[in-house]
């Protein structure tokens, strides 16, 4: 399911006051938890991951990890009782896994309930689809594909002129580096295809604020353009 641009899958519970998912792995009898979306996407870039040293039967709203960003700081809690079994490791190396793939990779814990039917008793996509709308408006938060690395402000630029900044910016970058630039030209849209068939990088996201447009571009190993097929000439 899709609420205003987030995903909420239906596979999943959900508790919308501590903003996590629950997702029950039958093959070793434990449920995964990790954070939704929307929180993910108004966070912006996770930079830490941290997780509390917690044996034994925990109730349910324990904290179990603090995560960081560049403008959020939050517990991960738990929606229901539970023992902690697992740990994702992954997180403090790399706190941008929760953005880039918040219901996959970046799982937060495995743990094993203390009653049956735990996952079954949250809500589901559709029961928390209209708390999410109202969440993502109030807060004003646009789920992005990926978080950014590095952000650009072109205001006042020609297009040409901004998109020499961008060519440069991601030469420097590592691989896999996410660049969000935004401007105010109008003709951003046209050239940024233009310009993605010409370098070879993906423009994972567009959208429009306002007079402002944004663009999220990826910085891949190998980029490869793309020639537009040029029809061929009318007449005999």
């Amino acid at each position: 399911m899709d609420v205003d641009g987030c995903p909420i899958p239906d596979d999943r519970g959900y508790d919308l006051e501590a903003d996590v998912w629950a997702r029950d792995e039958p093959a070793s009898g434990t449920v995964a938890i990790g954070l939704m979306a929307p929180i993910v996407s108004f966070a912006g870039k996770f930079t830490a991951v941290t997780f509390r040293d917690l044996e034994g039967p925990q109730p349910r709203g324990r904290s179990v990890a603090t995560v960081e960003s560049v403008r959020f700081t939050g517990a991960v809690r738990l929606p229901f009782a539970a023992t902690i079994v697992a740990r994702n490791d992954a997180l403090p190396q790399r706190p941008k896994l929760l953005n880039d793939a918040p219901y996959a990779e970046g799982w937060v814990v495995r743990v094993r309930p203390e009653g049956r039917g735990a996952v079954a008793s949250l809500a589901g996509a559709a029961s928390v689809a209209e708390g999410v709308r109202q969440k993502v408006r109030e807060m004003r938060i646009h789920c992005l594909p990926a978080a950014p690395d590095v952000e650009m402000f072109e205001i006042g630029a020609e297009c040409q002129a901004i998109l020499v900044r961008l060519d440069e910016e991601l030469a420097q970058l590592p691989v896999d580096d996410v660049v969000h630039l935004v401007t105010d030209d109008a003709t951003a849209p046209i050239e940024m295809v233009r310009w993605s068939d010409r370098s070879g990088y993906p423009v994972l996201h567009a959208w429009a604020d306002d007079h402002l447009r944004h663009f999220l571009v990826r910085k891949i190993a190998v980029p490869t353009p793309r020639r537009r097929r040029i029809p061929p000439p009318e007449g005999p």
